[in-house]
């Protein structure tokens, strides 16, 4: 007899789509769960927005090149 496959676990992330002011787009930003806790009662959209700030703000650093600022986030 053939075994069933375990289930996966949750994904530990959740997606969203992001939209410039400049208007370039970027797609599958990954925001890991632990960030995204509403315990505290703000809402995914606003807690998305403050993490991926915070993501380009770290890339900026990086790279030398400032990002936009975010318009629009969608979850995917």
């Amino acid at each position: 007899m053939a075994r069933k496959k375990p289930k996966g676990k949750s994904a530990a992330y959740m997606t969203f789509n992001v939209t410039y002011e400049d208007g370039s787009v970027t797609s599958n930003r990954r925001i890991s769960n632990d960030l995204l806790d509403q315990s505290f009662g703000d809402s995914i959209q606003d807690l998305a927005r403050t993490a991926i700030e915070d993501q380009d703000n770290e890339i900026a650093q990086r790279s030398g090149q400032r990002r936009a600022k975010i318009t629009d986030i969608a979850r995917v």
